[in-house]
């Protein structure tokens, strides 16, 4: 489905003592990798909070192949698993430079109402700018 490419340079502050990712920083390039293929379909994340809408991680799965390093950098290409309903799913394949595939991962998150606290369906509007 729909595919978007983005690119992160590891920072130093981010890798341990080996020079490594540590793993608790993926969950934060992905979470970048997304914000970043909604504002490619034109989707403003700020805009969707403002009108009462969030989108918490549910699921988050992440298989290693290989390490990434410090000043790698990073191609993130995220895709739409399916149409979404009540969830939202993504997956996504992490790249080094040299083309070399780093890590898989996919994530389930929920769309909610943030006045009531409750989920719902993915709003209309989101559906349209998605093509469905």
């Amino acid at each position: 489905m729909k595919s978007h490419f983005t690119y992160v340079k590891v920072r130093y502050a981010e890798t341990d003592q080996m020079g490594v990712v540590y793993h608790g920083n993926y969950a934060q390039y992905l979470e970048i990798a997304r914000i970043d293929w909604l504002a490619a379909l034109g989707i403003s994340y700020r805009k969707m909070e403002e009108d009462g809408v969030m989108l918490p991680v549910y699921e988050l799965n992440l298989r290693f192949k290989k390490s990434a390093k410090f000043d790698d950098k990073l191609k993130i290409e995220t895709r739409l698993k399916r149409k979404p309903g009540v969830r939202i799913e993504f997956e996504y394949e992490i790249f080094n430079q040299h083309g070399e595939l780093l890590t898989e991962a996919e994530t389930t998150l929920i769309f909610v109402d943030m006045e009531k606290n409750k989920p719902i369906k993915c709003p209309q509007h989101i559906l349209e700018k998605l093509g469905f």
